[in-house]
């Protein structure tokens, strides 16, 4: 029991640091030996809920650890309150809308909402999409540490296309990323189906991590990028409101 305790105490103290940290503020913070933070650290990175940076010699969240977040996530409240506001989001654009999660390197749709006479899309609920191709992916990974888009993205083997477009490196990824967050909204323009284009808002907790992403995604000749992008970002902060109560 001691050991399991320490280890959701670790997990805890990490999910809420803006930044990963070194073991040793861990181990001062809790209250715990050394030795034991390093072993539980250890074992906790063998099965990927956290990573170890290795030159900054300081700890983080590991993408099992998103995906226990984005299990609890499907599990009810974010769809569940999120719902509503998707729907209000197409009736007022006349556009398909959808909330995506992360889980690992792609984004899970879990509220999908068609809008009338408007193009088929390859989105559904339950689809999972390569994260860096498409505009929710592209707003939750501009929100998270680079630490932890390093670990997702460390070489170009890890980047898949769909239409030939998009990035296809570490380098290039964090340049489009440096983008999003300048504007504090993400894109895509036919990189996920030709002639259909996107906007996304990331959905922050209260400790600044993007547990979701609404997006709204339409044909490119329909509408202009900028006719879209303030109602997809009230409607993210207005489910970030939600979540917080």
């Amino acid at each position: 029991m001691p050991a399991a305790e320490n280890t959701l105490r670790i997990l805890s103290y990490l999910a809420g640091r803006p930044a990963p940290v070194a073991a040793s503020a861990i181990a001062r913070e809790l209250e715990l030996p050394r030795s034991t933070v390093y072993h539980l650290l250890t074992t906790l990175a063998s099965h990927g809920f956290v990573l170890h940076l290795r030159e900054e010699r300081r700890w983080g969240l590991g993408t099992s650890a998103f995906e226990l977040a984005g299990g609890y996530a499907r599990q009810q409240p974010l769809a569940r309150r999120g719902r509503p506001l998707v729907a209000a989001l197409t009736d007022r654009l006349g556009e398909s809308a959808h909330l995506a999660v992360m889980s690992g390197g792609d984004v899970l749709y879990i509220v999908e909402e068609r809008a009338p006479r408007r193009p088929a899309l390859v989105t559904d609920v339950g689809v999972r999409l390569p994260a860096h191709l498409t505009a929710s992916g592209r707003a939750m990974l501009a929100a998270l540490p680079r630490e932890q888009v390093r670990a997702l993205y460390p070489d170009a083997s890890v980047f898949p296309d769909r239409t030939g477009l998009g990035p296809r490196s570490p380098r290039e990824l964090r340049e489009l990323l440096r983008e999003v967050r300048a504007r504090g909204y993400a894109t895509e323009d036919s990189e996920v189906a030709d002639g259909l284009r996107s906007v996304g808002a990331a959905v922050r907790d209260h400790a600044g991590w993007p547990v979701a992403a609404v997006a709204v995604t339409w044909a490119g000749d329909a509408v202009t990028e900028e006719h879209l992008v303030d109602a997809v970002r009230s409607t993210a902060a207005a489910l970030e409101a939600r979540l917080a109560r």
